[in-house]
């Protein structure tokens, strides 16, 4: 199924147009810090040339640890604004969280890091999902916490119904906790539309009973009151968003992540009917299609700025090798077969020029110290793959480009590859 996402992400590519503890010890040991880092930066006088790279930023465990800011990101955003204020270089925060308000979480970033964030600088898990309009009128099935319905409506949902709408209309179906259970058996409802779909935007707060609902409505074919002799296959669309197993927040160990809520839902689905659990698409990292839209995002935010020159070079800076580094890596593989495309392409057509698809022509991983990843660790090749079923556990995806300690250090290292003053 990642070649499934990696097609839809091909058929929609043109409608996108401190601390040097123990931490710090650990990666120059292992020899990871990218070349010369160690070494000091020239100070170049870049504020009037026009920037050609730009950065793609997680959140949790690379700026926040929960609701704590970690301080490295406010010393780096300092720095990455000009005296009035605005960033040098254009910036997209990437994320898989999705409980929440696009302008909200802009919001949020805004007072956190002391800097000015746009709502359109910000990528939720589900954001990609405003491209799939061939459901956006479809009764579809919201799963998730926080504003689940907003969150479905912004996205271009007009048609969607809640579990507890579901749970309402047909109190039978959840009977996991004793004390939510019916005291009087009611009458069937006739009268509640089929459901055509089901979106899954985040992780629910009631596991038992998304569950629950979430196949009741894909073995009955949308209509979870009534039964089927034999379950339908394929079964009605499923959009899922943020394949995260594992998050970091406030406590020493990993949380679960909505990745673990999709194990759950596969697991159960193939028991129930021996056949796997598909997906219409797969949106949040590692997925193609997240890295397109936020491309297209740092494209859109250059050229508001005035920045002639075309953004050739993005920085993806993250703290999980499963998501961050393996879907930027994922996407700089893509950007190379793209390159070469339309190279053969020129080649071929007896050396006429023809115009790229995309500016960008890489995109570099940069793994950091304040989250997931911790070194010292097994591993990856080691480790147990943590990755989402549908994209295959490939080593050479999950090594970083570069291993820092910190975001702080992240964009220094990255200014420098680029020849800017830090």
């Amino acid at each position: 199924m990642a070649a499934l996402s990696l097609a839809v992400g091909l058929r929609l590519a043109a409608a996108l147009r401190g601390a040097h503890g123990l931490c710090g010890r650990a990666v120059r040991a292992a020899g990871l810090l990218g070349r010369g880092f160690g070494s000091a930066y020239a100070a170049v006088s870049t504020e009037s040339l026009p920037p050609t790279f730009g950065f793609l930023l997680d959140i949790d465990g690379v700026l926040v640890r929960g609701h704590r800011v970690i301080p490295a990101a406010l010393e780096a955003f300092h720095r990455l604004t000009n005296a009035q204020g605005q960033l040098r270089v254009p910036v997209v925060f990437v994320t898989n969280a999705g409980n929440i308000l696009q302008h909200r979480k802009a919001q949020e970033l805004s007072a956190l890091l002391g800097c000015k964030v746009e709502p359109d600088q910000v990528i939720l898990s589900h954001s990609p999902m405003k491209l799939f309009s061939q459901y956006h009128d479809k009764r579809m099935l919201v799963s998730g916490q926080g504003p689940v319905v907003e969150n479905a409506r912004a996205l271009g949902f007009r048609n969607v119904v809640t579990m507890e709408e579901v749970r309402t209309a047909f109190p039978v179906l959840d009977m996991v906790d004793l004390e939510r259970r019916p005291t009087a058996t009611p009458l069937l409802r006739s009268d509640f539309p089929a459901i055509e779909g089901v979106l899954l935007l985040g992780e629910p707060v009631r596991w038992e009973t998304s569950l629950q609902l979430i196949v009741d409505v894909l073995l009955s074919n949308g209509n979870p009151g009534t039964g089927l002799a034999t379950a339908p296959y394929p079964h009605l669309p499923v959009l899922a968003s943020n394949m995260d197993l594992l998050w970091m927040a406030e406590a020493k160990m990993p949380r679960f992540g909505h990745g673990t809520f999709l194990l759950c839902l596969e697991a159960i689905y193939r028991k129930m009917t021996g056949k796997e659990l598909r997906y219409e698409g797969l949106m949040g990292k590692p997925s193609l299609l997240t890295y397109q839209y936020a491309e297209e995002l740092i494209r859109q935010q250059a050229e508001r700025r005035g920045w002639t020159a075309p953004i050739r070079k993005l920085y993806a800076v993250g703290d999980n090798p499963m998501s961050d580094v393996y879907g930027a890596n994922l996407f700089h593989q893509y950007l190379q077969m793209a390159e070469r495309s339309v190279r053969a392409e020129q080649q071929g057509a007896g050396g006429l020029q023809k115009q790229p698809p995309s500016a960008t022509q890489s995109c570099t991983s940069i793994l950091v110290c304040t989250g997931v990843y911790r070194p010292g660790e097994p591993g990856s090749g080691e480790a147990p793959f943590h990755g989402h079923r549908d994209f295959g556990c490939s080593p050479g995806l999950l090594q970083a480009a570069h291993v820092v300690n910190d975001v702080h250090e992240a964009m220094r290292l990255a200014f420098h590859e680029e020849g800017w003053g830090w």
